[in-house]
This record gives C-alpha cells, structure tokens and sequence, in this order.
C-alpha cells in the first residue's frame, strides 16, 4: 500500500463524527480539521479527538491549502452547494447522500467534476454493507448465475423529526433501496415509473405538496433486460424499520429476512436455506477493520460518551472511508463516482415526480462524461 496521506476535512459533526476515528486510525489519511456551525459542537467533537483545526464557516475552511478533501455530512439541502464549492476551490469530495435534492444540482456536480478533474464520491452505505459485500461477491463469483430480478425497500417512521423532512417525499431520498439494485451489477437507470398511494397525515402535506404514504417505482435499466423495483415509505405506515434488498438470479436468489437481526435466506433452485453473512472486514487495513463492528469508536486514550456507538449501517462506515482514500491515492474511480451518484439520486427524484403525474415514465439524464 502507499504510504501517499491525504489531509481530510469533515464537514457537519453529527453523524460526520462516526468517521473521524477511521481518518485518524486509517494508515493514508491524516484527519486534518473538523467543522460545524455550533461553536459548541464544534469545540467538543475537537476536543475529545483532539484535532486542533476547527472551522465555524465552511468558506473559510475551503481557503486552508492544505485540505486536500472534504467529507461532507450536512444537512441534504446543503449537500450540492457544499459539494460545488468545494470541487471549486480544488478539493475532493465525499458526501453522504444523496447527491442533491434536483436533477439540475446532480448535474452541476457531474459538470464541475468533469471541468476539475477532482474525484467525488457518494457516501452510500448500503453499497458497502455487508449484506451487499456477500452478495456482490456470489455475483462476481458466478455464484447467482444470471440476474433476472431485483427488489429494494427503505421503510421507516419519521413523524416526529424536525424541519426539512416533515412531509419529505419518500422517494427523494431512496438512495438506500437505488443503490443495491443498481449497484450489484453496475448497471445505470434509463427510466422510471412510479405510482404513490395511500396518504399522510394533512399536516404533513403542504411543506412539499406530496400526499403519499408510500411510493412505489420500477427502474428499467440501460442496454439490459434487467428492471428493478424499490419502495420507499416515511410517514403513517406501520413497518419496522428496513433497509433491505432481494436479488433473483437463475441458480441461487437472495431474500432479505422480514424482521430485523434474523437471518437472511439463500434459495438455491426451490431450496431455501437460512444464511449467517460473514463481516468483510478482510478487505480493510488492520487498522481499522475493527470498526465493522459495533463498539465504542474512540477505544483508546479520550473515551467520551457521545461516541459511544457501534458502526452501524451494516459495517460500512470504514469500507466507505478506505474506498474513497484509495480513489485518491491511486488516481482511480471510486463507487458510485459522480455519474453514477447523479443517475442513483435522480431515480428517486423523477420517481417522486413521476408518482405526481400518475407514473409517467421519466427518463434519466445522461451523465455521462462528454
């Protein structure tokens, strides 16, 4: 491996905070600054990490020559702003998702990054679960056999979160169930068609205009016979929390469990079998393969009860983190890139839209390098 470093910034310290163990911990990374609005925060998550470059104003951040790249973890609605300043000011990005909250702002992103030459990366973390490692790693195998189907879902509750997602449309932010399905093969969406039903509560309504409780879409692939369908539901839908993904293939299929912490299932022709998928922590460098697991981050001298959390998101966090690194280090492409996290947003975008318009098929930007 390289020993090339690469000076990090991240950017928003709620959930950004999980990521700054790896950094530090990661052998080509140097976890160089933080920054965060509140004085507070911001002074709190530095001083238990014990990084001495704190940033209140992100433009001032940007002007630091030594950031080399910005992990992104703001509010979505911030999240292309940030990402073209910073791709502007000459560093790489890594954002969490989704990319933007238009089509036009996924655009102005490909462009940038087409007109810099910078890497960008988003942070999906179903891409780098483990759940979708196994998979990933039968299908390479030839394990699966011939994709013939797939199937995602995102369900949760959000009733009582605050400000911009009361009423969010559930399908603008799908980056969860997109991911998976088009993800396992590298395929991109060419078209959409989605339905929404049910409804939600009236007060939840009129922020976005979006009645439905639950928002259906198929995805018809690009130059394949493969098509795709995901769901996604946000408010007044009883359903225990889910992130899940179903793969069917000819020789063996994939079904996620139906409740949580079961095992999944392996059907292998019309045989099923209950399946224990392993940690991919193997993939990593030692230092940090121990945060695929739950636990307290910061294990060593500055225990500190706010960081006290396990890696969740099926032990992708440190995948995510090592996998843009290497993009950097080593001059290549990471997964998803920016053309393939613009066309994974934007399934979700014209998703919402299409359901507005009662399915109308919507057809995906190309965005495709020029």
């Amino acid at each position: 491996m390289s020993s090339k470093k690469i000076n990090i910034a991240i950017v928003g310290l709620g959930f950004g905070a999980e990521f700054i163990p790896i950094y530090q911990k990661h052998p080509n990374a140097n976890m160089y600054a933080i920054c965060q609005r509140t004085e507070s925060r911001l002074n709190e998550v530095g001083n238990a990490f014990g990084i001495e470059k704190r940033y209140s104003n992100f433009s001032d951040l940007l002007k630091d020559p030594a950031v080399d790249a910005v992990h992104i973890n703001s509010p979505i609605h911030l999240h292309a702003e940030q990402s073209l300043a910073a791709l502007k000011s000459g560093k790489h990005v890594a954002c969490t998702v989704p990319m933007g909250i238009t089509v036009e702002e996924c655009k102005a992103i490909v462009e940038m990054v087409k007109t810099t030459g910078l890497t960008y990366m988003m942070m999906e973390t179903v891409l780098y679960s483990r759940e979708f490692l196994f998979v990933k790693e039968m299908y390479d195998k030839g394990e699966l056999g011939k994709v013939q189907f797939l199937r995602a879902s995102h369900q949760q509750e959000m009733e009582k979160w605050p400000g911009y997602w009361e009423g969010l449309p559930p399908m603008h932010y799908a980056t969860h169930c997109v991911g998976p399905v088009l993800g396992l093969t590298r395929d991109v969406a060419e078209y959409v068609s989605c339905f929404g039903s049910g409804t939600i509560s009236a007060h939840l309504i009129p922020k976005y205009n979006s009645p439905f409780a639950i928002e259906t879409c198929h995805i018809k692939f690009r130059n394949s016979d493969l098509s795709a369908e995901v769901t996604r539901s946000l408010f007044n839908t009883a359903r225990q929390y889910r992130e899940s993904f179903d793969v069917y293939a000819s020789k063996k299929s994939f079904e996620w469990t139906q409740i949580e912490h079961e095992q999944h299932v392996i059907h292998t022709g019309e045989t099923p079998s209950r399946v224990s998928v392993p940690d991919y922590r193997h993939l990593l460098p030692k230092e940090i393969a121990s945060f695929t697991q739950a636990g307290v981050y910061d294990s060593d001298s500055h225990q500190h009860l706010s960081f006290t959390q396990g890696a969740g998101h099926g032990g992708s966090h440190p995948h995510l983190a090592h996998n843009f690194l290497m993009a950097l280090v080593n001059g290549t492409q990471p997964y998803p890139n920016a053309t393939q996290s613009a066309n994974i947003t934007c399934v979700g975008i014209l998703a919402h839209e299409s359901a507005m318009n009662g399915g109308k098929i919507m057809t995906l930007p190309d965005f495709t390098f020029s």
